[in-house]
């Protein structure tokens, strides 16, 4: 599935512009360090909204970072992410809850 298709099946809000680059899975941790050991392609699901997580996106070529809980990054964040183009999206629900979406959608 593609991001573009994501942020409209799953109901997900935008905070900068998204990519159209296929999801090849899912990673969910709040550990900026765990980062580091995802694949390239796959969308993470994290409650951290700081630069330091943009950072090590970008080193592991994540495709996008879904903040759940409501959590809203930063202009700063919002900037870097767009410099690196890493789509930055949001989930009002808990972080449970958007990984059964996930799942139901077929991502992962």
């Amino acid at each position: 599935m593609k991001v573009s298709e994501l942020v409209e099946k799953a109901g997900l809000k935008a905070f900068n512009k998204q990519s159209d680059k296929d999801i090849q899975g899912v990673y969910i941790s709040d550990m900026v360090s765990d980062i580091i050991g995802m694949k390239e392609g796959h969308l993470l699901v994290t409650l951290q909204t700081h630069k330091n997580l943009i950072a090590a996106a970008n080193l592991v070529d994540v495709v996008a970072i879904v903040f759940s809980r409501g959590k809203t990054p930063a202009e700063d964040v919002i900037a870097l992410a767009n410099k690196v183009g890493i789509a930055l999206l949001g989930f009002d629900g808990d972080t449970w809850t958007l990984a059964k979406k996930l799942c139901a959608l077929g991502v992962g």
